[in-house]
């Protein structure tokens, strides 16, 4: 390796940027395929095991939920032994209890092991953000930040798609079965093309430090709204997906299958997610959040209407939109952060997943109790506040120049 790439930074172009993307879009796809691979399975998983829908939507909860409360633990311990140990021992951990999945015998004891993994899954996004913003050249951080996502949203539609897919054929632990060993497939992918880490620098774990430079991310204004960039956009994306199949059967009739199928429009926020980094060199990292917010507000509008194929168009664009949102503003942390990345990465993250948790959980009363339309208007307000967040941003990177 090049002096060259060791002082800058990995350069587009170069053999190791060529694996470190692959080896990170490798670890996107193990990651949410074992995050995601019950959520399909849970119609299944009520009648089989004789369980309340409430229960078998815990094999979801229990992951994502364990996912956030470790993702800062896991960036702090990141900070001691290098990221790429922490990815590689993460991910292999998680991958191997989601093989042991199949085996149990009782909904309990899932519940508790898919707590576990999304525990173990917690040290990849905490820590792969962190990776590519100190290993990657600065000029080529957006582009790797993009495939990085974009492996994220194709893992997400794959932990969907696969054991629904498998379900058709076989028994569901057979098909819970075939989701991890995908995940095992991009795990080894991903170990074997991780390239050694040449700028991490070690540093000496204390809780003081830790809550100092959390606190201190916080007085950031860019950071801190940033973090809540994530709260509320991530929360809005998951209220809209959680409801949104209700209204498809309810009201278009459509069945359990075609609802399933819209998982597909994950793929818009592939394309996204990899197509942000170019806009935001073009126009710059404020007017790209200001135009992406604006084009989420819109698309999540014309959900409101009354028709299926302008819904389907609607959440098309509105998925896109947030897949690029959240490159942009990943992307802008390690930017911004110039010391303590990590544990910058790590709030960003547990606010995107508390924002998942807290807002899609409230989400649901309006959903139960107003008519659509009073729905779609709730979530406009929030994306209303991700406008004026990135409006904010924007004023402040300005000034920053």
């Amino acid at each position: 390796m090049s002096t060259a790439i060791i002082s800058q930074g990995i350069e587009r172009g170069t053999r190791t940027y060529t694996r470190a993307v692959f080896a990170m879009l490798a670890a996107g796809l193990a990651t949410f395929n074992g995050l995601y691979c019950t959520q399909a399975l849970l119609p299944t998983m009520t009648q089989d095991l004789g369980i309340t829908p409430t229960q078998s939507a815990l094999t979801v909860s229990a992951a994502t939920g364990m996912l956030a409360l470790c993702i800062v633990p896991a960036s702090i311990l990141s900070e001691k032994f290098g990221r790429g140990r922490v990815l590689i021992i993460s991910l292999t951990l998680a991958v191997l209890v989601g093989l042991i999945l199949p085996l149990v015998p009782s909904i309990t004891m899932l519940i508790a092991l898919r707590g576990l993994q999304g525990a173990l899954l917690a040290g990849t996004p905490a820590v792969a953000m962190t990776w590519l913003s100190e290993e990657i050249h600065p000029r080529d951080l957006g582009h790797a930040m993009g495939i990085y996502i974009a492996g994220n949203t194709v893992g997400g539609l794959m932990g969907r798609m696969i054991p629904a897919g498998l379900l058709e054929l076989t028994h569901w632990q057979n098909a819970l079965l075939g989701s991890s060993i995908a995940a095992l497939i991009f795990g080894v992918l991903m170990v074997c093309l991780l390239p050694r880490q040449q700028r991490f620098q070690p540093k000496n774990i204390t809780l003081r430090h830790e809550f100092s430079a959390m606190v201190s991310h916080w007085r950031n204004p860019r950071l801190a709204l940033l973090f809540a960039t994530a709260f509320l956009g991530m929360g809005t994306f998951v209220s809209l997906y959680n409801y949104l199949g209700f209204r498809m059967i309810e009201q278009f009739g459509l069945s359990e299958v075609l609802v399933g199928a819209v998982f597909i429009m994950y793929l818009a926020g592939t394309w996204s997610s990899t197509q942000a980094g170019a806009l935001r060199e073009k126009i710059g990292n404020g007017p790209t959040v200001i135009f992406l917010s604006l084009t989420m507000i819109a698309s999540m509008a014309l959900m409101g209407i009354n028709n299926l194929w302008l819904t389907l168009a609607a959440l098309f664009v509105f998925t896109a939109a947030f897949f690029a949102l959240h490159s942009s503003a990943s992307g802008w942390i390690g930017i911004i952060a110039i010391k303590d990345r990590a544990e910058a990465s790590s709030m960003y993250l547990f606010c995107y997943y508390v924002g998942s948790s807290v807002i899609g959980w409230f989400s649901g009363f309006i959903f139960t109790h107003l008519p659509w339309i009073a729905f779609i208007g709730w979530l406009v307000f929030l994306l209303c506040g991700v406008l004026v967040i990135s409006l904010t941003l924007a004023k402040l990177a300005r000034q920053s120049i």
